[in-house]
């Protein structure tokens, strides 16, 4: 089924969906790594996002239920639908006021959630589990193709409706996700949206994003020219191998981190789960069970890969841990949001390498960032 719903995706979203080998692709041999743990994070187990573009979404839930185990040392499933209304309801805001000129997709970044928890609140999945009338799975193309064709509407002047888009498009989230409660009951306490977000000790002030692009100075905040960047949020900006150090001694030093990747490369399979940047591209499908060198990923070979497309912004997960295989090299495992039959175990493994050309950016705790580069960056 999924194979099928690529092909219904604009480009920029096919990543975020399962993606299957085809039909006629040779079958890969067994694989041969074998990976140790050299730190790993606590995390909830692995869901699925169905039929809906919003890794998203379900990357930064478990990132940040990964951070309540930290902080509060609680697991609580949070509900990734939620962060999924409130991102539908800003988009709309700034889709409508912005009279069509802005974006206005299922698609969103890391930050999407954190922003929304601010405004909103946040809530369990047993709160709110965006399903109704006796669904398990999601399915968004009917509720997406409703707004989509709502907030087109609405932000024509011409047509003169005024801001009844306001009752509109809560109502079609209703319709498709059900209402949200005013309040509800978790462990035998009363919360609202806002309190619970209170309890769960998060601070949506404490997140940050960085990157790494030479087009911008370094250790300055910007906002990223990247189409799913529609709320205008800013990214610090790193060095290349000062972002690559920092995502290594944020896991070292215990913090985890959600990532957004360009999934598009013919080694981001779904099924083997393990990801490398070969050296040479004959060794795309080989490099998948068994390692062969990769490139050495420079500043301005990646800066050129943004540029000219060849890196888009595509999937997003969450980083839990960094592995080592049997040679050493090191991998980022991921939690990722197909469900637990994808990948291995749901999880994928990502080299060094694809992280250094690929990675567009991470969002984690500012106190996860080395010391010298906080102080760079006057956090």
């Amino acid at each position: 089924m999924r194979k099928n719903l690529f092909f219904l995706l604009p480009v920029l979203l096919w990543a975020c969906h399962h993606k299957a080998d085809q039909p006629d692709t040779p079958k890969l041999p067994e694989s041969k790594y074998i990976f140790t743990p050299v730190a790993e994070m606590p995390v909830l187990p692995v869901t699925d996002q169905c039929s809906s573009g919003t890794c998203w979404s379900f990357s930064t839930a478990s990132f940040l239920e990964t951070e309540i185990v930290r902080i509060k040392g609680e697991k609580i499933k949070l509900s990734e639908m939620y962060f999924v209304r409130g991102a539908y309801l800003l988009k709309a805001q700034n889709y409508i006021l912005r009279q069509g000129t802005a974006r206005f997709t299922e698609g969103g970044l890391n930050h999407d959630p954190v922003i929304s928890a601010s405004v909103f609140g946040l809530l369990p999945e047993s709160g709110y589990t965006g399903l109704i009338n006796g669904q398990t799975r999601h399915n968004h193309f009917k509720m997406f193709e409703e707004l989509e064709d709502s907030v087109k509407r609405y932000a024509n002047p011409s047509n003169k409706l005024g801001t009844a888009w306001k009752q509109t498009v809560p109502h079609i989230l209703d319709k498709y996700m059900g209402s949200v409660p005013d309040s509800f009951r978790y462990n035998n306490n009363m919360y609202t949206a806002k309190s619970f977000l209170a309890y769960t000790n998060l601070n949506p002030a404490d997140y940050i994003t960085i990157t790494s692009f030479s087009n911008v100075p370094f250790f300055k905040p910007f906002v990223l020219s990247i189409p799913a960047n529609w709320a205008n949020q800013q990214y610090l900006n790193l060095p290349l191998d000062e972002f690559i150090a920092n995502i290594n001694h944020a896991i070292h030093t215990g913090y985890s981190l959600a990532l957004d990747i360009d999934g598009t490369e013919p080694t981001f399979p779904s099924e083997q789960g393990v990801t490398l940047l070969p050296n040479d591209t004959a060794n795309n499908r080989l490099i998948l069970t068994e390692y062969r060198p990769e490139k050495q990923v420079t500043q301005q070979m990646r800066q050129d890969a943004f540029e000219n497309f060849q890196t888009t912004d595509d999937h997003l997960m969450h980083i839990t841990g960094l592995v080592q295989d049997q040679n050493g090299h090191l991998y980022y495992k991921c939690k990722n949001s197909w469900g637990p039959g994808a990948g291995r175990n749901g999880y994928m493994y990502l080299s060094t390498a694809y992280i250094r050309m690929k990675g567009i950016s991470v969002l984690l705790h500012k106190k996860g960032l080395a010391d010298t580069t906080r102080l760079k960056l006057s956090l």
